[in-house]
């Protein structure tokens, strides 16, 4: 590489760290969603931006990306972390029971979209194979926008976010199919296509069986291998290797880099190795996404959408509409509520960053001309900007379908609500609890009876709705019946002896953690039902003395000891009294 290369490098390197640092945490605190402020960061500092005027004012150029290609390995890095990520929140059984909208609501999705958006293309003018070739492109959602959307709003394990998440794992499945097609369609080869697609598909079986067995058998020792060696570097070292190789393996059969990391995210989520994976590459995540986002926008040429506006605006508008009304019926034909297939909907419509590979290799084979192909890509790339919009439009419409008195409240899609923690009362103890557990990709479903709290957390992304959570109707709600456990923070001893009564009524088999204010509120709760109780009397006399031993010069390890030693002797002493 020459030295002007690497000095280019270095630059655009430096502008994307400005927007990283500067740029978009100034557009954050405009309550811009950070997908949007890279994406737009992307559109102001690329060639068609800033960069346009660089001829007139050569001290631009300095500010803006000259490169955009160099940066796309990297951008590829962040997707393929952001999918290897959610493989580590989900459990092999998890994704099993999302079978039927993978393979059957992503299956009339994808053909549905590609059908009808090409039918739409020899409208506005595409041959038969440009038609076909632009169907494909727009049929497929942008799995790492509506990913970090999901995962930014608490949502990635929530049914909207397995549903969403269900039809783009059979989408990133078609990756192979739609670019094999491209290169017949590009090329005079007299190969048999249906040969070729039967050929990928074994190629593609036999990787995903490699990779699986690799990872039930010899990922587990690997890890153990390089945590005995001693150091988080080498952890860190297997990881990417895990990642990298995985993706390395799926893309050699053809298939999705992100489909194969997100495979050896799940098979590494089964191992003890699942928590430290998800704190060091979380801010590997984070930054190399962005990178990606602003690739997205670098790819916006704001001349062409200047030039042809109202094409570009109705080819949008078509889009949107032809999408969300495809993957609404999609959903609601395999068994998912009205409301969740107007919210997920909400989030497919959209095209996604597969459009632009479609187009690119269209256009390399001669399919489809550059003119049409940077149309096409103006409207797939604008309907990516407007994801946070037509998400939020997608909720708004579903809450409004919600007839019941709490339909604006309470959670309407109770029947998806499975291995979740229901907590009632969401103050300060009730919210500490439900970030560990979000932390630890715990579903979540707060109760609380305070409707300015209930509307403040929700729009910081919290599940939480307005009820009395001692009324069987809003226990039903919030999916008792699918709950793992039910957490009580309530401070009000009576509102928490109820709500314990209700849910034990209900429930006689469920765990019931309840917090008490003394050890005669602790055995009113265990006569109500609790199966743990947490007096704040005990907790509080607890931490002070660990504070007094510290000021006494014990050593860390000490106090650790003595208080754990007392809280046992505490705990085990009131659950005498009440046996």
């Amino acid at each position: 590489m020459h030295e002007g290369s690497h000095e280019i490098l270095i630059k655009d390197a430096l502008v994307f760290l400005i927007a990283a640092g500067l740029v978009v945490p100034a557009l954050r605190m405009l309550k811009l969603p950070a997908v949007v402020g890279f994406i737009l960061a992307g559109v102001a500092l690329g060639p068609w931006g800033l960069g346009s005027f660089s001829d007139t004012w050569a001290p631009l150029g300095l500010f803006t990306i000259a490169e955009p290609e160099a940066a796309q390995p990297f951008a590829e890095l962040g997707v393929l972390f952001l999918l290897f990520l959610l493989g580590l929140e989900l459990s092999v059984e998890q994704l099993w029971s999302l079978r039927r909208i993978v393979f059957g609501a992503g299956f009339v999705q994808a053909a549905a979209s590609a059908i009808v958006m090409a039918l739409v293309a020899g409208l506005f003018g595409f041959d038969l194979t440009g038609s076909i070739l632009v169907g494909l492109a727009l049929a497929l959602s942008s799995t790492a926008v509506v990913m970090q959307l999901l995962t930014a709003g608490h949502q990635a394990s929530a049914p909207v976010g397995r549903t969403a998440l269900g039809v783009l794992l059979f989408q990133d499945i078609l990756v192979a199919p739609i670019l094999i097609f491209v290169g017949f369609a590009a090329s005079d080869s007299g190969a048999n296509l249906g040969t070729v697609l039967l050929e990928a598909t074994v190629q593609g079986v036999i990787a995903v069986g490699i990779l699986l067995i690799i990872g039930r058998f010899l990922l587990r020792r690997l890890f153990q291998m390089a945590a005995d060696a001693g150091g988080r570097d080498f952890l860190m070292a297997i990881t990417l290797l895990t990642v990298v190789g995985a993706a390395v393996l799926t893309a050699s059969a053809g298939l999705s880099i992100a489909l194969g990391a997100f495979l050896a995210g799940l098979m590494l989520g089964e191992t003890e190795f699942k928590h430290q994976t998800e704190v060091d590459l979380e801010p590997f995540k984070g930054l190399l996404l962005g990178l990606f986002f602003m690739t997205v926008g670098l790819g916006l040429d704001l001349g062409v959408i200047a030039r042809d506006w109202p094409l570009v605006l109705a080819g949008l508008i078509v889009l949107l509409a032809v999408k969300y009304a495809i993957a609404w019926a999609a959903i609601r034909i395999f068994g998912r509520s009205a409301g969740l297939a107007t919210e997920t909907a909400g989030l497919l419509a959209p095209a996604g960053e597969f459009a632009f590979v479609v187009l690119a290799a269209g256009v390399a084979g001669g399919v489809i001309g550059g003119d049409e192909a940077t149309l096409v890509s103006a409207v797939a790339g604008l309907s990516m900007l407007l994801i946070p919009l037509t998400w939020k439009a997608g909720r708004a419409l579903a809450l409004r379908t919600r007839k019941d008195q709490d339909g604006d409240m309470l959670p309407a899609f109770k029947a998806e609500l499975e291995d979740h923690v229901i907590i009632a009362g969401f103050g300060r103890v009730g919210q500490a609890v439900a970030r560990i557990l979000d932390a630890e990709n715990t579903r979540v479903v707060a109760l609380d009876s305070r409707p300015a709290t209930v509307a403040r957390l929700r729009k910081e992304g919290w599940s939480v709705y307005f009820g009395d959570g001692s009324r069987k109707e809003i226990l039903h709600k919030a999916g008792l019946e699918g709950a793992s456990m039910v957490v009580v923070t309530l401070d009000d001893p009576q509102a928490a002896e109820h709500i314990v009564r209700a849910v034990r009524r209900f429930r006689p088999e469920i765990p019931i953690l309840a917090r008490a204010q003394d050890a005669d509120h602790s055995r009113s709760l265990f006569e109500a039902g609790a199966t743990h109780v947490v007096p704040d009397a005990i907790e509080a006399g607890l931490q002070m003395s660990a504070r007094a031993l510290e000021q006494f010069g014990y050593t860390p390890d000490t106090v650790r000891s003595l208080i754990g030693a007392e809280r046992d002797s505490e705990y085990r002493k009131a659950t005498l009294e009440q046996e």
